[in-house]
């Protein structure tokens, strides 16, 4: 009986695969960097084919790394990066396009159009999203519009719109099935989160005709099986969620008032709310967080568009560092009497701010400032990011307030020890780093392994879940007060006029 799972994480500036046992234990691991493209300031875009070949380099080397070939592997869970868009042809399954990625602005005049006309009441009511470009439904817009022929073809039928996950699922199958699991589709500004399926005015409204929508699954059901002839043999493929779900799933997060944040690229803040979809006050995003056996669970969350990628702007923008762990090292000689921010709106702000013309800017500055300075700004700035999501939650859902809060941390910057007592000061909360970091991974390779009957149910899995480290606040009131305030001026000053 085959036992081994295989998860496909396709992130905003990696793809990785990793194989786990029957225990949800990695046996290996492979990984390739994924190229940005800037075509214009504020957009962003990926290539397709670069991701496609990526996926199918980084799963056969992580099957032949762990040992196994195609007859061991129970099931293939996919995560992938959220919102980010891509067209193709039914036909050949060829782009017509460059993917446009979760972080591009290119949409934001026409998103504000639509709220001078009065359409984000409606929109959130029935998304628990607001109208911004960071979502798919302006990005299929723009394609439909810019490439040539494109919305004929797509009125015609002819094309398939799909988030990460859909286009690798309608690849793998060698394009037999087109389909996405709720947790994505929750993402598009398209899907209607209370009644679990496509909103004919939503699409009506942004132009975008039914037939290139993807069917809408489980999180942990069976979307397919693998061509034959890409692993060797076919592989069924049992899971799927967007990312940042995905990490909620693999940090145990399953239980109403469980928090989880994971810092990557950007970072996002997931706070559970069970079966009730609490509706935001204060431009949060109500949206799923899992969906199995047909039962929707809700979250609260908080997205920011920068976090680790500041870390990159270090060495690729400024070059101060030669590789991202050196921020630390550089942080860690700042000045204590500096207090200089970073405000990182380098593709706008997202929650709760929603600022999508706000653009990136550094205060404080004296004579004194230096590089280290500013790398310890950039690496502070996840923390008062973090903590602007922590409040505006506590006020949306009060039963979030009523305990001590534990944030439980995942992902690349969460192995700064720096930025982690931080958080934990600027928070006045623990902070929990768990063992196994991979967590976004973990949570495809459960779902995955839960399909195919061989993983727990969630309290099981959940109980399964270790820590590596706690951080305990250790800054005094008066200090966090001060800093935190100052991070609330430099934002002020950055948001474009209202």
């Amino acid at each position: 009986m085959p036992t081994a799972l295989i998860a496909i994480d396709q992130g905003t500036t990696s793809t990785r695969a990793i194989a786990f046992d029957a225990d949800l234990k990695p046996l290996a691991t492979a990984q390739q960097e994924l190229r940005q493209i800037f075509p214009a300031p504020g957009w962003v875009e990926h290539d397709p084919e670069e991701i496609w070949e990526a996926v199918l380099a980084t799963g056969r080397a992580a099957i032949s790394k762990a040992g196994l070939d195609a007859r061991d592997i129970a099931g293939i869970g996919i995560t992938n990066q959220r919102e980010t868009t891509i067209l193709w042809e039914r036909a050949t399954g060829k782009p017509i396009h460059n993917a446009i990625v979760w972080q591009d602005r290119r949409t934001a005049e026409f998103c504000d159009a639509l709220r001078r006309d009065g359409y984000e009441p409606d929109i959130t009511a029935k998304t628990g999203l607001l109208l911004d470009p960071y979502f798919s439904a302006s990005k299929i817009a723009w394609l439909l519009d810019h490439v040539e022929g494109a919305r004929a073809k797509a009125q015609a039928g002819q094309l398939a719109f799909g988030t990460i996950d859909c286009f690798l699922l309608w690849r793998l199958t060698g394009g037999k099935v087109h389909a996405t699991d709720a947790s994505n589709a929750a993402r598009t500004l398209l899907f209607d989160i209370g009644k679990g399926k496509w909103d004919d005015g939503l699409c009506s409204l942004f132009g975008v005709p039914l037939s290139l929508l993807p069917q809408v699954r489980d999180c942990a059901c069976e979307f397919g099986v693998t061509a034959s002839d890409l692993f060797g043999a076919p592989v069924r493929i049992l899971g799927m969620a967007g990312d940042q779900q995905a990490a909620t799933i693999g940090q145990g997060c399953f239980l109403p008032g469980m928090m989880k944040s994971t810092y990557g690229t950007g970072c996002f803040a997931l706070l559970n709310t069970g079966s009730q979809r609490v509706t935001s006050r204060n431009r949060l995003l109500t949206t799923i967080a899992y969906q199995i056996e047909g039962k929707r669970t809700y979250a609260l969350e908080g997205a920011i568009f920068i976090a680790g990628a500041a870390v990159q702007w270090l060495r690729d923008g400024l070059k101060i560092i030669a590789k991202a762990p050196e921020a630390d090292s550089l942080a860690a000689r700042a000045d204590p009497a500096e207090q200089v921010y970073l405000v990182p709106a380098f593709v706008g702000l997202g929650a709760p701010y929603w600022d999508a013309q706000a653009r990136a800017a550094i205060f404080g500055l004296t004579r004194n400032s230096g590089a280290a300075d500013i790398a310890r700004a950039a690496l502070e700035a996840v923390g008062y990011q973090t903590r602007d999501l922590l409040e505006a939650m506590r006020a949306d859902w009060p039963q979030a307030g009523e305990a001590k809060t534990v944030l439980r941390v995942d992902g690349g910057m969460t192995a700064s020890d720096l930025t982690m007592q931080f958080l934990a000061d600027i928070l006045a909360s623990p902070v929990d780093r768990p063992v196994v970091m991979e967590t976004t991974a973990l949570g495809a390779a459960y779902l995955a392994g839960r399909a195919a009957g061989i993983c727990p149910d969630l309290a099981g899995f959940a109980a399964q879940w270790r820590l590596d480290r706690r951080f305990e606040p250790r800054m005094g009131p008066t200090e966090r007060a001060r800093k935190y305030s100052g991070w609330k001026d430099a934002v002020e000053r950055t948001l474009t006029a209202r």
